[in-house]
């Protein structure tokens, strides 16, 4: 199952800004996946996104590559049952005429192209992901089920107060 209302909302404001419409699909080992709007400035991507899970929010555009923007979701992606296992990208426009941007209802045939895109696979350490995901329970534990927002090296927009 894919979530990408916010991405295409995001994909129709900007590029009325000049910016073309691309999204990242971020592939879960749950099949819950996560769909981004990313764009560039200055030669580094960046992603607009929304998500339940703090950690899962827009990123600055500071990454060289879509590949170290998708790694920069993998630790915050990692709950009770989801790790990344890759991700695609594509420019919305290679729909042709369907209308995603416009469209009254839902909008399956993005859903159908995100599933058909080429993915890169992400390779992870099933240890390291033992690990952050022993640490994401005891969180959990420790918090009463407040979800986490303590990942290192933090590149993302400010977390909503919501979060806080």
């Amino acid at each position: 199952m894919i979530s990408e209302p916010p991405a295409i909302s995001a994909a129709v404001v900007l590029e009325q800004h000049g910016y073309p419409p691309t999204v990242m699909s971020l592939e879960s080992i749950d099949g819950l996946d996560h769909v981004i709007f990313v764009y560039q400035s200055r030669g580094r991507w960046g992603s607009v996104a929304r998500s339940r899970d703090p950690g899962l929010h827009g990123r600055k555009p500071v990454f060289r590559t879509l590949r170290a923007l998708a790694l920069s979701y993998f630790d915050p992606y990692i709950d009770k049952t989801g790790c990344v296992k890759g991700f695609g990208a594509t420019d919305l426009r290679a729909l042709g005429t369907y209308d995603w941007r416009l469209a009254d209802g839902n909008v399956w045939k993005v859903e159908r192209h995100l599933f058909e895109i080429p993915h890169q696979k992400i390779s992870y350490d099933k240890a390291r992901v033992a690990r952050l995901r022993k640490k994401y329970v005891a969180y959990l534990d420790a918090h009463g089920g407040r979800k986490p927002v303590y990942y290192d090296r933090r590149s993302w927009t400010p977390i909503p107060a919501a979060f806080d």
